[in-house]
């Protein structure tokens, strides 16, 4: 259980560093890790995690080396270690014990043991180490059956109060984990991971009951082989309830042998599917009862149910009257005469059968067809005869007095017998001696359960003894009791013993958890045995201990809170710790008192300076960076590199021109829409100014887009009357047309590639100028061509020609005049106002 490790008391300065902080000197301490690194002096690591920055400077130099060693004592492992820090030197969970006081001396190490340890182990150690959630249960001098659950390392064992052993007479009962919640019960121990470890035979989340097929207080025994269902679990006795079936063994109509195989019974053979008695024989059929039975003589293969018979031997014909039966062919001889019953051609001549046959096809004794009286036929045409219980001889069959044969015996029988047997007998009178696998044989009959009163002994239901009502296994193992007795164990007793409980006419054994029980789970305890005291009134359960912070009063029965100042104990008061609570107190004989040290190593409970022992007159060498403080490594914050910075300014510049960007947007989304309700602006549509052809088109339009306000905008105006004219009904006076304007024409590529289609009919004007209604010549638009096509001409337009001399009348009539730019006769828009233009401009 221990494995040991010496360690003798070094001669020569050794350095001890805990979390904090070195001293060098002698000392005979083990626990923890050695850690060194070429060039310099080694030094031993108490419990505790372990930085870059821990103090001090030589611990820091150690701890950051390019090739730190770290050997471990018992319970550190090598594998649990790493040299990347932080550092965490930690025992693995278990116990460590040490010959001398502070952990020093012979050391010897004890992991969580997988099942509960039912013994003691003495423990010759001044000095104890615990993990983490881990507790022992020790030996108390108050009482044999009492226990001391010590939670925490003890540095002397000597400072424990007079509650806990003394040193040299400790003895180690338990040692357990206490991760787990629910915790384990006594089938089981808890690991470190949380979890139960079961003993073998136990199952369950706590290991509180039987695996299948096991049964008693420990789990221990096993049902008897070739039992389907026993009296198994904690308080099951083992015995046999249900036989094996033949199923078990891939046996459907047979018996299962020791060794597996299967035996079939008469009739019965293996199946196509490789099921072993599952298909019926060649020269039996299957009964309503389910039951095989033979074929008549002569018939190699019959149907099932009604027995007739499908198929006739050579040698044989059907009977015309009984489809059962199959008549034997008359033989004659060479001549020609047919041969009597009785006897079989031979040659030219008729020769009598053998004495043992009625009929036959030849001379011997294996040659009848039907057997003489007393006698009966088997499958190879051989005859014999039937004992005074009608078993065929050699065998298990039974004699058919109505087919002559020797016949099966029936459904789930593997043997029989017909009492008193004789010549008038009939199979009604059959009567069962054995049975397949999975049943039982009770008054001639094979049943799959023997009835009450009686229990299976090898294959037989047997009389239960009279003071049982019911048994198991044998006549006097009683199950129930007559006379109104309880039974226990297999006896009958008048009352129940204890731990057990009494529950229809049987006494009950408890849970092994529990003393005395109202039930038979774990948490149905009503009182706890020695070895679990602690009854938990909030499930009824029996626990090993108390919380680390309590101990458990005997005198009542229940967990009593610890002293303020200890973290465990063992009694009431502050003289009964086990250890500390506060870090800046040692035990002392079971009292916490203050420690005269600037440093309690946390989880050992003993001062950093009782660890080493400083020789005041030898000097020691002298090590560099001992009592040094780890020197700290850039106070201020890091200096970012050149490209950091042009990296963060580039990020925020470009976040500044998004943020600008994204705010003319809106503004000028805004000065848009408060432009476009002004009602003196509803007449005029802005479009986008036509986008180039090419690539420097493109180029220019996303540019706009980019660092312009907006893309560059026209107004169109939609004109339903050119011209406001006043054309006086009483004048006929014919209006002068308009003197010729040069055509406006746009720039090449301007109104090309992707120019937005213009307006229907292309009546909206590209450009407008200041105008009024009383000049026609102020006013201009596209060709034609241009209004129906959107681009403008390719050549100049055709003018039409006028008269020469003033006055001359012209071509055209004042209508046709008119026509040509009167589009509609709704009324003008009125033109921009001196503002609005401006506002157009802006545009």
């Amino acid at each position: 259980m221990l494995i040991p490790l010496l360690r003798a008391a070094t001669n020569t300065s050794t350095i001890i560093c805990a979390v904090g902080a070195c001293l060098q000197g002698y000392s005979n301490t083990s626990i923890g890790v050695t850690i060194s690194s070429p060039g310099s002096q080694s030094a031993l690591l108490l419990p505790g995690s372990y930085t870059s920055t821990t103090n001090p400077q030589f611990l820091h130099n150690l701890l950051t080396s390019s090739s730190p060693n770290l050997t471990s004592s018992p319970g550190f492992k090598n594998s649990t270690l790493s040299t990347a820090l932080p550092l965490d030197v930690v025992q693995e969970p278990g116990l460590s014990i040490y010959a001398d006081p502070l952990y020093g001396g012979q050391a010897a190490f004890s992991t969580i043991p997988s099942a509960p340890v039912n013994g003691s182990t003495p423990l010759s150690s001044r000095a104890l180490g615990l993990s983490s959630s881990v507790w022992i249960a020790v030996n108390s001098p108050a009482s044999p059956n009492s226990r001391v659950i010590i939670w925490d390392s003890v540095p002397d064992t000597a400072q424990l109060p007079t509650s806990a052993p003394a040193p040299g007479t400790l003895t180690l009962f338990d040692i357990e984990s206490a991760a787990c919640n629910p915790s384990c019960s006594s089938g089981g121990v808890c690991s470190a991971t949380g979890t139960c470890s079961c003993s073998p035979g136990f199952s369950g989340t706590s290991c509180e009951v039987c695996a299948s097929g096991f049964f008693g207080p420990t789990c221990s025994g096993q049902c008897p082989s070739g039992c389907s269902k026993c009296d198994d679990g904690l308080t099951g006795t083992g015995k046999c309830l249900v036989q094996e079936t033949a199923a078990s063994c891939n046996c459907l109509n047979g018996v299962c042998q020791a060794d597996g195989s299967c035996s079939c019974a008469t009739g019965w053979t293996t199946a196509s599917n490789g099921t072993a008695c599952a298909q019926v024989e060649s020269g039996f059929f299957l009964t309503d009862s389910g039951a095989t039975s033979i074929c008549a003589i002569g018939c190699s293969a019959c149907e099932d149910g009604t027995g007739i018979c499908s198929t006739c031997k050579s040698g044989f014909t059907l009977d015309g009257n009984d489809k059962t039966k199959c008549d034997v062919v008359a033989q004659a001889n060479s001549g020609g005469t047919t041969c009597p019953p009785g006897s079989f051609a031979d040659g030219a001549s008729c020769s009598p059968c053998s004495s043992s046959c009625d009929t036959c096809t030849g001379p011997t004794a294996n040659d009848c067809v039907q057997c003489a009286t007393g006698t009966y036929t088997l499958n190879n045409n051989t005859c014999v005869s039937a004992d005074s219980n009608g078993v065929c001889e050699g065998t298990s069959l039974i004699a058919n007095n109505n087919k002559f044969e020797c016949d099966s015996c029936g459904s789930t029988c593997t043997s029989c017998k017909i009492p008193n047997f004789n010549t008038a007998s009939t199979l009604n009178q059959l009567q069962c001696t054995a049975c397949i696998t999975g049943f039982s044989v009770s008054n001639g009959t094979c049943v799959s359960e023997c009835p009450s009163g009686t229990f299976d002994a090898n294959g037989v239901c047997t009389a239960c003894d009279s003071s049982c009502g019911t048994c198991s296994g044998s006549a006097t193992f009683c199950l129930s009791c007559a006379n109104n007795q309880l039974a226990s164990n297999g006896t009958c007793v008048s009352s129940c013993p204890s731990n057990t409980f009494s529950s229809s006419g049987s006494c009950v054994s408890c849970h092994p958890d529990c003393e005395t029980c109202t039930g038979t789970s774990f948490t149905q305890c009503s009182s706890c045995p020695a070895s679990r005291p602690v009854l938990s009134t909030g499930d009824g359960r029996c626990l090993p201990t108390c919380s680390k912070t309590e101990f458990f009063d005997s005198s009542s029965g229940t967990c009593q809170s610890c002293d303020s100042s200890c973290s465990s104990c063992s009694g009431a008061g502050p003289s009964q710790c086990l250890a500390c609570a506060s870090n800046a107190q040692v035990l002392r004989g079971g009292t916490c008192v203050a420690a005269s040290c600037d440093q309690v190593v946390p989880g050992l409970g003993a001062c950093l300076s009782e660890f080493v022992t400083v020789p005041s007159s030898a000097s020691l060498p002298s090590v560099s960076g001992l009592t040094t403080p780890t020197a700290s490594s850039g106070s201020g914050p890091r200096r970012l590199a050149w490209w950091e910075i042009l990296l963060m300014a580039l990020g925020c510049a470009f976040i500044f021109v998004v943020i600008v960007w994204l705010w003319r947007r809106r503004a000028q989304k805004k000065k848009q829409q408060r432009a476009y309700a002004d009602p003196q602006w509803r007449p005029f549509k802005l479009q986008a100014r036509p986008v180039g052809s090419g690539w420097r088109g493109r180029l220019l339009d996303l540019a706009e887009r980019i660092f312009t306000r907006r893309r560059e905008r026209v107004v169109t105006m939609n004109i339903s009357r050119p011209l406001d004219l006043e054309m006086a009904s009483s004048n006929p006076k014919l209006v002068p047309v308009p003197a010729p304007q040069p055509q406006r024409r746009e720039k090449p590529g301007r109104g090309r590639g992707r120019g937005r289609e213009r307006e229907e009919h292309h009546r909206h004007l590209l450009s407008h100028s200041e105008t009024t209604s009383q000049s026609l010549s102020d006013h201009s638009a596209p060709s034609i061509y241009s209004q129906v096509t959107g681009v403008p001409p390719r050549m100049p337009e055709p003018r039409q020609p006028v008269r020469a001399g003033a006055g001359a009348d012209p071509r055209f009539s004042s209508t046709s005049t008119i026509a040509t730019y009167y589009m509609t006769t709704a009324p003008v828009p009125p033109l921009p106002t001196g503002t609005n233009r401006e506002r157009i401009q802006r545009f």
